[in-house]
């Protein structure tokens, strides 16, 4: 890719982004550059990433072609009014914030300008991230195709109309939440049975990681996947059952229907 990337903030998330690009050879240090106001935070991306860092974050705007807003929501506006008075009409800004409407981005940016609205995940930070993608019209198939990419190279990344963000919230945004709780009492209850406590996150954790696999490489149904591991008679389906018996499924269906209606609330 022969653009230039522009990170207004780097941290957590902006910094999992950036790690991802240059590991993945997408694209070049020197490709990158990132305003961040915290002068320590950018001597620690120059040291890991080898990028160009400023202070400023119209350094950014005059010279990136995709400018990723990487900032806490709380000051999106402000940014957004920052650098809407400078932007060019090639350029293409992208939000990592999943409660950022497109409207209200075109508003102060520019009905004209060019967004791209994202919803990356944590996992991102490992290389696992889960980004769902979705534009506000204005922007190239080319463009789409290469914001596509860049998301690519830190995990998975899908096109989703607007108006699904919040299940996608749901289901990837805040679910790796869930899984880290349901991880976390597998691992207690092998302890309980006398495994050493890194020992059981570590079973737990890639039987995990191996059974997302399944469901991903294989397209399977994941029911026809948990029927393969349930001998008849045997320590799985035991288990199975008890957790049907416990209400695993209600209860998940529960906590995520009431992430997607606070997700709905907090944006409306």
């Amino acid at each position: 890719m022969e653009k230039t990337i522009g990170f207004i903030g780097a941290g957590n998330m902006g910094g999992a982004m950036i790690g991802g690009m240059v590991s993945s050879g997408l694209v070049t240090p020197d490709q990158i550059i990132a305003s961040e106001l915290n002068g320590q935070r950018r001597k620690e991306l120059e040291a890991e990433f080898g990028i160009r860092t400023t202070s400023d974050m119209l350094d950014v705007v005059a010279l990136a072609d995709y400018i990723i807003l990487a900032v806490k929501p709380y000051i999106y506006d402000q940014v957004m009014e920052t650098i809407g008075r400078k932007l060019r009409e090639d350029q293409v800004v992208i939000s990592i914030a999943a409660g950022m409407p497109l409207g209200r981005m075109e508003a102060v940016l520019g009905e004209d300008t060019k967004i791209v609205k994202t919803m990356p995940n944590t996992p991102a930070l490992v290389g696992q991230g889960m980004t769902a993608v979705c534009t506000n019209g204005k922007v190239s198939e080319v463009e789409l195709e290469e914001v596509m990419t860049l998301f690519r190279s830190f995990g998975k990344a899908e096109q989703v109309p607007e108006h699904l963000f919040d299940a996608v919230i749901g289901a990837s945004g805040s679910s790796p939440a869930y899984m880290f709780m349901f991880l976390e009492a597998i691992a207690d209850a092998v302890v309980k049975a006398g495994m050493p406590r890194q020992q059981a996150y570590t079973f737990a954790a890639q039987a995990m990681k191996g059974a997302a696999e399944m469901v991903l490489e294989t397209g399977q149904h994941p029911g026809a996947l948990k029927d393969m591991v349930c001998s008849p008679g045997g320590t799985t389906i035991e288990a199975v059952t008890v957790l049907d018996q416990e209400g695993l499924r209600g209860a998940v269906t529960k906590a995520v229907d009431a992430c997607v209606k606070k997700s709905i609330e907090m944006n409306q």
